[in-house]
């Protein structure tokens, strides 16, 4: 895909893997909508941006745990800069481990981002990219979808499920202009990695990743 003067939208923005994509994608001479709940680091990343490109970063701070936040950020990036060419669904939890001690509400919070938040932003998107004929969804859902996380059955479930709605995407619409691609690395030196004060639980899962294999930095799993 050609970025020069294209709009796309990053949630998970702020931190990362998202704000290693942003910059990424700024860099290939995209206009960049950056999407986070952490305000603070979303602001730096979008006056980093602008420093490099005035007016070519907008950020808006959204909650896309919900169906309603999702509309809310398309409509944002819309009234910004026109057409979404692509949205880049990265934002994601790390948060409950075994049957025993994770509760529904963790399960709720996981599956919403993890999960449904790539088919409420598919959905408030799919008409104008169907009338246009492109379109471009990408989502984040880790190695854990492909393999499984030891030690967090509900990561591990939502982020197949993450894989499974990005097949389906790509076999409903594949032929009608909209493409489709599914981010699935293993370790990246991120927070979800090495959580500060985090679920103890989670943080041996992480432990267990860094020991199967090579880690990522952010900016390489960007490239």
């Amino acid at each position: 895909m050609n970025f020069e003067g294209k709009t796309t939208v990053v949630t998970g923005a702020a931190n990362g893997i998202g704000a290693a994509l942003s910059r990424r994608f700024h860099a290939a001479g995209a206009r960049v909508v950056v999407a986070d709940r952490d305000a603070e680091n979303l602001k730096k990343i979008e006056s980093e941006l602008n420093a490099i490109r005035p007016d070519s970063a907008f950020a808006v701070v959204a909650d896309i745990s919900t169906e309603a936040g999702n509309e809310a950020l398309i409509n944002a990036a819309r009234d910004k800069f026109g057409f979404i060419h692509l949205f880049f669904a990265n934002a994601g939890v790390a948060m409950g481990t075994f049957l025993e001690d994770t509760d529904e509400a963790t399960w709720d919070m996981v599956m919403d981002i993890n999960l449904h938040s790539h088919r409420w932003a598919a959905k408030h998107l799919i008409g104008d990219w169907l009338a246009a004929g492109e379109g471009y969804f990408c989502s984040t859902a880790s190695a854990a979808g492909l393999l499984s996380q030891i030690g967090s059955a509900t990561y591990s479930v939502s982020k197949h499920a993450a894989v499974s709605f990005a097949e389906w995407m790509s076999i409903t619409y594949g032929d009608r202009g909209i493409r489709v691609t599914c981010l699935c690395p293993q370790g990246v030196n991120t927070n979800m990695l090495n959580p500060p004060g985090g679920d103890p639980g989670f943080a041996s899962a992480g432990d267990v990743v860094k020991a199967a294999g090579a880690v990522l930095e952010p900016a390489e799993v960007a490239e």
